[in-house]
């Protein structure tokens, strides 16, 4: 889901990239280059076949337009990251999300509602009878959690059941929120191929050259389009371009974080500074207990 852009940073905050071998999937470019162009689908395939366990199986995918205005122009769209559709029609939507939003899970309601309103058709809906295709929705979560989801999982598998039996209601839609918060799997320690794959995508940019354990036809396609040696001129500015929007938006919500936590501690410190007023306890011990000067709790 779309990049939120900013320029203002605080100059203590302030951190730049440094350059590396490989270059971080999880910037609008390197996920659009990875996963959204015709050298990319083995890797999108093999991902897809992993994440699906069995339950389904991709062979081939055609990528289509990842906008979806709204039916009138009061209404708003939708613009996905990657949208592509499997042989047998099923609709995939892929996001990479790097921080909350408030509203994330309508957010990717709203996302899948439009895939599957798209499918309509526009005159005589009749002979149409509402048979609809699958429609997933797979979106990394970089540096969030999902509320209350298990901090032990890091595949969050999310579809329409009965509250009460568990018997799946629906079973043509689905989510599927990967937090890679909660991968912190070592490389010693990927048993399965999709735990290989969000380990590769995780620690992209610390490897100095492809490890060993990485391997395969699916892998040799990642690591040659990741390769940042590879990238002509023109994509090394787009992608050079991104990741310092990343970083710029990750050096305001940390300054922002910092400044949040530092104003709750102050808060706390004033509190109890009232506290100690009211039972009459002199000012030089307040300020010794609370670290305020003399001037701030005269000021309460």
């Amino acid at each position: 889901m779309q990049e939120q852009t900013s320029t203002a940073t605080h100059p203590k905050q302030k951190r730049e990239p440094k350059p590396t071998t490989f270059i971080d999937a999880f910037v609008d470019f390197s996920f659009k280059r990875l996963f959204a162009t015709e050298e990319s689908k083995p890797i999108l395939i093999g991902l897809l076949n992993h994440l699906f366990k069995g339950r389904k199986y991709i062979t081939e995918i055609e990528y289509g337009k990842n906008e979806f205005p709204g039916e009138i122009a009061q209404e708003g769209g939708a613009v996905f990251d990657v949208y592509c559709t499997d042989v047998n029609g099923s609709k995939f939507i892929i996001e990479v999300q790097r921080g909350n939003q408030e509203y994330f899970k309508e957010r990717a309601l709203f996302y899948v509602s439009r895939a599957i309103s798209e499918q309509a058709p526009k005159g005589d809906r009749k002979g149409w009878a509402y048979k609809l295709t699958e429609v997933y929705l797979l979106a990394f979560l970089e540096d969030f959690n999902l509320p209350d989801s298990p901090k032990s999982e890091y595949v969050q598998d999310i579809c329409l059941a009965n509250r009460h039996t568990g018997i799946i209601f629906y079973d043509k839609v689905g989510f599927i929120f990967i937090e890679m918060l909660n991968f912190v799997k070592g490389s010693d320690e990927l048993y399965t191929e999709l735990d290989k794959w969000l380990y590769a995508l995780k620690h992209l940019t610390e490897f100095k050259q492809r490890p060993e354990y990485l391997s395969g036809p699916e892998f040799d396609q990642l690591f040659t389009l990741a390769n940042y040696a590879s990238l002509t001129p023109e994509e090394r500015d787009m992608y050079n371009s991104s990741l310092k929007r990343k970083w710029d938006n990750k050096n305001v919500l940390d300054y922002a974080v910092k400044t949040a936590e530092q104003k709750a501690r102050e808060e706390e410190r004033a509190r109890m500074a009232l506290k100690l007023l009211a039972k009459e306890t002199p000012t030089d011990e307040i300020a010794e207990l609370t670290g305020l000067t003399i001037e701030e709790i005269e000021m309460l």
